[in-house]
């Protein structure tokens, strides 16, 4: 499912019946028998023309090529198009070959500038005298003080090293790495001390860069770190003109081979001294100098370049399977942005995971792309290189170190062909967890074999705030600098180059993990994005390298709860813990008697509970790391300001729903209890939006004020005073109860209604009799008032949709057909029952759903559409995004959620694909399939939105009516243009400005907007920007029994709506936020303005002008406007005209 192709804007002829161009030829179309006339015809756009074959050619036995091909598909691939699509994508990331001779031509003069740069003379290490002013050494040299001397001489060799020659080279963004062996004139013994060897290299870049620089072949030349790690800067040439971005070189100065020696640079070993680091003398008695495994990994990491080079050429050679594997694999990782940065698993390391899969014969040389992927993901999935490392070394020699060596040290472990270098240095645990966790995902799903499985796994993008449920930001890193003090983190730094957000990483992310505990399913922190910078600038410092992001997946089982609970108070852990949690350790006594250290979180409301990691990771942050939580950005419930109540600021409505289905299940009791009705209830079921937790603002228990209404004691009811403002909006509950059959009831659809008529009736009485309950009955519902909610209880007989179906014809025979009486009813009593309840265990299994579903309702309505679709159709679109999450897991915040929803409904292709929602997972993988192929088979007949659930395979009922093809286009293009604008405000540390910004609807492309009276409308509070005052609502702030029914979907706005679409529907659309709303924004439908033929029957909204001496009609628009403001007399505020946009 490729993104939704764009499409007209909203001002298409709205009202017209909408047919979508599928690709299937209409059989009216004349046909073309004439071949001149075929031939000369263009092909309609989009559409494929079928190959005209001879019949030999039809008929002609496959030849061994394509027999092969076909085996080799069924054997390697899930199916023809899978392959179809990885051939597809590996076209497009693959270099093409006019691309490798231009960059080949390139390289050659690059090696022949290189050359050329004349030599400097012997000086001094610290005396850098002799560098030109127009370029700065790239590199922090602190302590400046160190021994040494350096001269700079052309490199003895220079060769092309990485996935360039290798052929896994990938698009967009293509570098060619090159590796300069520095001469042996240049190093003295002891350069592997005190970064002496980093400081040589940085000057020989520096120098380079200076010449370089002056060469008309290059457009830029810049400085830029290898893989982030900022003791090792790089220089990127890349060419002068129009191949500007045709490719970067990256320059990476080596020692020669065999300089150093590897016992040197053992993990164990220390090469950085703290005398000289620290600028102290170190006292006799000091400590053992600690080891300094980062260190000496970045120069193993150069001496190594080569060698790499050559195991990877050998292993992948012409076996193009392998190459394709790894190309597909460094999509994956791009996807999910895990390959950048320093200790991002980028492309080398899986390359080299390839080569160790086929050393170990878990990978063979003959396999295709698709099953390396495959391969590489089951083996990501299920080995846990933080427990157990992996090696390339076949040596046995006892001198060698063990994996146990280099798992003290590193988090993650897989050692290179010597023995000696760890490949995973850099990674963090969190960032290998990160690689775990999407590569289980990604099994998971290719385990499904998924329709879609492809565009999941690697055309869906996956950044960090759309996959993580909460988002921490800590700035600015120099705090982080406080913290590696706090933490005692000297070793570290020193390891490290004084890179304190390094330093900082592992400890903070190790803390955080074990203070979230159950709440966390995964921690992933981004990685500092690698910075360029030009030759006459200094180096970047650490605090410049942007914002600390970590990201939270949260296990929604624990993450409600209130109490972390610890040791008995007598157990040795108990000291443990409560030094980790401080002061929020306390005693308490618990019900079964012991006494044991616990941490209590406060948080009164479902929404607060959502928000205790916030709680958690602040306080943790403050206490171990000397992080203020002034310096800790926490999003995780920024959105939920748009579905709390008027006056709730703490809570988001949840427990407002809960109370309401409370009251609901005490009703449902009474009505099966209820005794003397002549058909016992043999079903009760929900069908209200309340009822499955998905009502943007909930309702609360009410108890009108009198004074705000006439009592008309006749009818025992209330009527709204003119002289008061519009009272509170009270919108009943509907509930549908089913009786028993029986043969007593009628066959005709009229005496049908008649008995439930009776039955309504009775229903209240007895209610009041024997419960003492507020009702009203009427023919076709009975409004009961129980505990300060209102419920519309109706009456319903299986039978009745099937009696309704029965056509008697002329003739006296009887037909059975669908009517639009018989499937409304059906709608209403048996699939709505069903999709409320089934969304009700929905929001049991996964309580962010709730949240989610209300937030998506709230956007779609505040952009003025909520009248073009369901109630129930979002609901579903919601819902698909926690049964159908890949390749994500399901939500467990409303933030996250809406994200998904976003993107959903902006990429989703709606007119190739139904959205399949499978509730309760009753469809099996072919029943999907089954639906995929009638819907494209009956796609004209099919609305142009199709959700298709278990009980509605074929139809799409709730999406029938609504919407239109130019609304949702409209939705679509919102949604498309929310996202980005979303994603950035939630991303930025620095807070996420105006949340509201992308709920506020845009008003310039109405032609007329209505304004309002907030007096009299209802809702008024609930608007995106809640007034700061409005008028009281007639509701008593004490809940109590009420002896009168309030009135009920009294909502001035919505009435006008339905005169203004009844009067003026033919002319014009009309658009209106239910949720407080202050404005009706109204578009002239493009037909409407056509002149019509003079008629009596037609003179509604026109006048008669004469045109080219004919009489014709056009909409008199000034009188329209008029009657606008007519219509709405008390409501209306103004009738603004926006003329520039539309001409008669």
């Amino acid at each position: 499912m490729g993104p939704a192709p764009a499409g007209e804007q909203l001002r298409g002829a709205a009202g017209e019946p909408e047919v979508l161009e599928l690709g299937l030829e209409e059989g009216s179309k004349e046909k073309v028998t004439s071949r001149k006339r075929s031939k000369t015809e263009p092909p309609a756009d989009g559409l494929l023309q079928p190959v005209k074959l001879s019949r030999a050619e039809l008929y002609k036995e496959p030849t061994n090529e394509e027999l092969n091909r076909l085996r080799e598909t069924e054997i390697l691939f899930h199916s023809s198009l899978l392959r179809l699509q990885v051939e597809e994508l590996l076209k497009e990331v693959r270099l093409s070959d006019k691309k490798k001779e231009r960059i080949d031509a390139f390289l050659k003069e690059v090696n022949q500038r290189i050359q050329r740069v004349p030599s400097v003379p012997e000086t001094e290490l610290t005396d850098q005298s002799w560098l030109p002013a127009g370029v700065r050494v790239p590199l922090h040299q602190v302590p400046y003080a160190v021994k040494g001397s350096f001269r700079f001489l052309p490199p003895s060799q220079i060769t092309v090293v990485g996935s360039y020659l290798l052929g896994t080279c990938i698009r967009p963004d293509v570098n060619v790495d090159v590796a300069l062996t520095m001469p042996r004139e240049i190093f003295q013994d002891k350069d592997g001390l005190n970064q002496r060897y980093f400081r040589k290299r940085a000057l020989y870049l520096a120098h380079l860069a200076y010449h370089l620089a002056q060469d008309p072949l290059f457009g830029s030349v810049r400085f830029s770190y290898t893989s982030g790690c900022h003791l090792k800067p790089s220089l990127l040439l890349r060419p002068q003109g129009k191949d500007e971005r045709l490719v970067t070189v990256r320059l990476h100065p080596c020692p020669p081979l065999d300089f150093f020696r590897p016992c040197r640079l053992l993990p164990t070993k220390n090469n950085v001294r703290s005398a000289w680091y620290r600028g102290h003398s170190a006292p006799e008695s000091a400590s053992p100098e600690p080891p300094t495994p980062h260190y000496n990994t970045w120069i193993l990491q150069d001496t190594a370049l080569e060698s790499q080079m050559h195991l990877l050429s050998i292993v992948l050679g012409s076996a193009q399977g392998l190459k394709d594997g790894i190309a597909l694999l460094k999509v994956w990782l791009r996807q999910r942005e895990l390959d950048k940065g320093l200790g991002g698993f980028n492309g080398f390391l899986i390359s080299m995971l390839v080569a160790f899969l086929v050393s170990k014969r878990k990978i063979h040389t003959t396999m295709s792309g698709y099953q390396v992927l495959r391969s590489v993901l089951q083996f990501l999935a299920t080995t846990d290189l933080t427990v157990n490392g992996i090696s390339l070394s076949l040596g046995s020699d006892p001198s060698m170190p063990v994996l146990a060596d280099f798992h003290q040290v590193f988090p993650v472990v897989f050692l290179d062909s010597t023995g000696h270098l760890n490949l995973c240095a850099d990674v963090t645990a969190s960032t290998y967890k990160q690689v775990q966790h999407e590569a289980q995902l990604s099994m998971a799903l290719l385990d499904s074999q998924a329709d879609d499985g492809f565009h999941l796994l690697l055309m869906t993008p996956k950044p960090m705030v759309r996959a993580f449920d909460h988002i921490v930001h800590l700035r600015p890193l120099s705090r982080l600098q406080a913290a590696c003090h706090r933490l005692k983190l000297w070793p570290e730094l020193q390891d490290n180059g004084g890179d304190y957000v390094s330093a900082a990483l592992g400890p903070l992310t190790a803390i955080l993990e074990q203070g979230l505990g159950s709440r966390l399913h995964l921690l992933a922190h981004s990685r500092p994005p690698v910075p360029e910078w030009d030759i006459k600038e200094e180096p970047p410092k650490h605090k410049d390298c942007g914002t600390l992001t970590l990201g939270l997946l949260l296990q929604p089982e624990g993450l409600t709860s209130v109490l972390d609970l610890g040791p008995e108070a007598d157990r040795p852990e108990a000291a443990d813990f409560r030094q980790f949690w401080g002061s929020r350790s306390e005693l308490r006594r618990f019900q079964d008697g012991a006494i044991r250290e616990a941490v209590v979180w406060e948080a009164a409301s479902v929404s607060e509970k959502r928000l205790i990691p916030q709680q958690v990771v602040t306080h943790l942050l403050a206490l171990h790391a000397d992080i203020p939580d002034t310096c800790v950005h926490y999003v995780g419930g920024f959105l939920d300001a748009l579905i709390q109540g008027p006056k709730e600021l703490s809570n988001t409505g949840e427990e407002a729903l809960a109370l309401a289905v409370r009251s609901y299940d005490d009703l449902s009791r009474l009505l099966w209890g209820l005794e003397g009705l002549p058909l016992t209830v043999s079903a009760v079921q929900g069908t209200h939006p309340v009822l499955r937790y998905t009502e943007v603002f909930p309702p609360t228990p009410v108890r009108p004020a009198y004074s705000f209404y006439k009592h008309l004691k006749e009818r025992a009811s209330l009527l709204p005073r003119l002289d008061k403002p519009c009272p509170a909006y009270v919108e009943p509950m509907t509930v549908v109860c089913h009786l028993e059959g029986s043969g007593k009831w009628p066959q005709n659809a009229e005496a049908v209604q008649r008995v439930r008529a009776a039955f309504q009736l009775r229903l209240a009485e007895l209610l009041t009799q024997q419960h003492r309950l507020q009702c009203r009955a009427t023919a076709t519902h009975t409004d009961v008032l129980k505990d300060g909610f209102v419920f519309r209880i109706r009456v319903a007989y299986q039978r009745e949709p099937q009696i309704l179906k029965e056509v008697r014809s002329p003739e006296g025979m009887i037909s059975m057909r669908d009517t639009p009486a018989s499937l409304r009813l059906e709608r209403e009593t048996r699939l709505l029952p069903l999709l409320t309840s089934a969304l009700h265990g929905l929001q049991q299994q996964h309580p962010a759903f709730s949240g989610v579903a209300r937030l998506t309702k709230r956007w779609v309505r505040a952009q003025l559409l909520g009248d073009g679709f369901t109630d129930e159709s979002l609901d579903l679109v919601a819902a698909a995004l926690f049964l159908h999450s890949e390749p994500f897991t399901p939500p467990s915040s409303p933030q996250v959620g809406f994200l998904r929803f976003l993107y959903l409904v902006s990429t989703f292709d709606w007119k190739n694909n139904p959205l399949i929602v499978n509730l309760n997972s009753e469809l099996t993988a072919e029943e999907q399939v089954e639906i995929r192929s009638s819907f494209l088979a009956a796609r004209t007949q099919l609305p142009v939105m199709v959700i298709i659930t278990p009980q509605d395979r074929r139809s799409s009922v709730w999406t029938q009516d609504r919407p239109s093809a130019q609304i949702l286009q409209q939705l679509v293009i919102l949604a498309a243009e929310a996202l980005p604008v979303l994603e950035r405000q939630l991303m930025d540390p620095r807070g996420p400005g105006d949340i509201r910004t992308v709920f506020r609807p845009p008003l310039d492309m109405y032609d007329v907007l209505i304004r309002l009276t907030p007096r009299h409308i209802p809702r008024h509070r609930q608007a995106v920007d809640s007034p700061a005052a409005s008028f009281c609502r007639g509701l008593l702030s004490e809940p109590g029994p009420s002896s009168l029914m309030p009135v009920l979907g009294y909502d001035p706005p919505q009435l006008y709506l339905a005169e203004l679409r009844e009067a003026f529907g033919d002319l014009a659309l009309f658009f209106y936020d239910q949720h407080g709303g202050e404005v009706i924004g109204v578009l002239w439908k493009p037909t409407s303005f056509q002149p019509q033929p003079f008629k009596a029957s037609n003179v509604k909204g026109r006048m008669v002008v004469s045109r080219g001496g004919e009489l014709v009609m056009v909409p008199n628009i000034e009188a329209i406007l008029e009657d606008f403001a007519v219509l709405g007399e008390g409501l209306v505020q103004s009738v603004e005209a926006r003329s520039e946009r539309w001409t008669v």
